[in-house]
């Protein structure tokens, strides 16, 4: 794939999927975007067009574009409607392995040969979600990050058979949206999630052994080590439940060292899994803001 694809099908309608979605809106591109749930789908349109409306609000977008925004997107529950012609395919399940592998082996029976496939995943291997698509040397993985219309990054990984043309098709699209990449050789969580699991975990550890308080432990973080977000916060944003999945994976990959605290083990059992829930590290409003103590 030469030219700059128009079409891009985004794979579920849940945070990271409309937030993908959105970004290829604005980037001029014909989205799609898929879900097996109609309600999703629906919730996923509202937050889009509302995040839209408010970067007309704050001058970083004008009306025309948030409009041809609104526009260039078009939602579908039909997987085979969805990727008939897609030219770039991005994937956002949830992040599992049997999962993934699963949706792209049923991709690959309706998507164009020469469609370019992509996982969204945060650390999983994307050889192995290659393999089940059959078109290893057109797949490649784009780990986006939340929120996805405001973060700037784009980790592009390369599987063992991502070929050049696919690589540079994934930079193009990310470029197109507005975003910085870097690339990455696959390896067991990247870049960022190896080392921002390592920060959240022990930042855990010492929690659960009375070193400070959440809150000033992400104050040392942020005032200390000039980290925008501290690791609570952090781990409140992208779900304890997740951080959990991706610890136990670098764990079994990579060894002890990324063994998740007991205490994290505990909040996920509890279900506090995070602004998403409105408990996690701490207790959130209905406007997604941290409740804090008197």
């Amino acid at each position: 794939m030469t030219e700059k694809p128009r079409q891009i099908t985004v794979l579920g309608a849940g945070t990271m999927g409309r937030g993908i979605a959105h970004v290829a809106a604005a980037a001029g591109f014909e989205t799609l975007l898929f879900d097996v749930d109609p309600q999703s789908l629906t919730d996923a349109e509202t937050t889009i067009h509302r995040n839209l409306d408010k970067g007309v609000k704050l001058g970083k977008i004008d009306v025309e574009e948030a409009a041809e925004a609104k526009a260039s997107l078009c939602l579908h529950d039909d997987l085979e409607t969805a990727v008939a012609e897609a030219e770039v395919i991005i994937e956002a399940v949830p992040e599992s392995m049997a999962l993934k592998s699963q949706i792209f082996t049923q991709v690959a029976r309706f998507a164009p040969a020469e469609s370019i496939f992509a996982s969204n995943t945060s650390g999983l291997s994307i050889t192995e979600m290659a393999a089940s698509s059959g078109r290893p040397e057109r797949f490649g993985g784009m780990h986006f990050f939340n929120p996805v219309h405001l973060m700037k990054l784009v980790e592009l990984v390369r599987g063992l058979e991502t070929s050049d043309e696919t690589v540079d098709t994934l930079r193009g699209v990310a470029t197109a949206m507005g975003k910085e990449v870097v690339l990455v050789n696959e390896s067991p969580g990247f870049v960022t999630s190896r080392i921002n699991a390592l920060i959240g975990n022990e930042a855990f550890r010492m929690l659960e052994h009375g070193v400070a308080s959440p809150q000033d432990i992400d104050k040392a973080l942020k005032l200390g080590l000039n980290h925008p977000m501290g690791p609570f916060e952090m781990v409140d944003l992208v779900g304890l439940d997740i951080r959990l999945s991706i610890l136990r994976y670098l764990q079994q990959t990579l060894g002890d060292t990324y063994r998740p605290s007991n205490l994290l083990v505990q909040y996920v059992q509890a279900g506090r899994l995070g602004r998403k829930v409105g408990h996690g590290v701490y207790d959130y409003d209905d406007d997604g803001n941290i409740i804090r103590e008197e």
